[in-house]
């Protein structure tokens, strides 16, 4: 598997673990159906939640506080389930990492940070057929969007009528 995020490929530093052993790690992904029981992060520990596309962000919401991350599944590239569960997490409140998990392809990548994820774990299968270096270039294609978004900067449109209230043509 490789870690993907703006800056290009990065080491993981969560394993996956059940709630049990996951109390010995330092960073741990926890399958959903034991959140909660698994421990809560803390000063010395990070736990995250690995999520099918399917789970509504209010049923882990109460469980925010104790996660660093929460795990996205993408079944396939063609399923957008994930993306629309990214958005609704970041609008619920949920302030850790959100990491999209799957055979996705590099063209979604900027939806994908559009969207509220941080990164992007992929099969190996799909980083030999699409290389980092692919995913990097794809990341920095669209610097201009019509959408908004999570943590960039104003839309097209947005800038549009900021520049007409201050008088300036765009």
């Amino acid at each position: 598997m490789k870690l993907l995020d703006g800056a290009g490929v990065r080491a993981d530093d969560y394993e996956r673990a059940d709630a049990a052993r996951a109390q010995a790690l330092p960073a741990a992904i926890v399958p959903y159906a034991e959140l909660a029981a698994a421990p809560p992060a803390d000063g010395r520990r990070r736990v995250g939640v690995e999520v099918p596309n399917t789970v509504a962000p209010d049923q882990i919401a109460p469980f925010f506080g104790r996660l660093s991350l929460i795990a996205v599944g993408f079944p396939t590239t063609g399923d957008g389930r994930g993306f629309s569960l990214a958005r609704r997490l970041r609008r619920a409140g949920f302030r850790g990492v959100l990491r999209a998990v799957g055979p996705l392809i590099a063209d979604q990548f900027p939806y994908a940070l559009a969207c509220g994820f941080d990164e992007i774990e992929l099969p190996d299968s799909s980083a030999q057929r699409q290389p980092p270096t692919q995913w990097k270039r794809a990341g920095a294609a669209m610097t201009l969007w019509y959408q908004q978004g999570y943590a960039r900067p104003a839309s097209i449109l947005e800038q549009r009528r900021l520049a007409r209230q201050g008088g300036q043509n765009v």
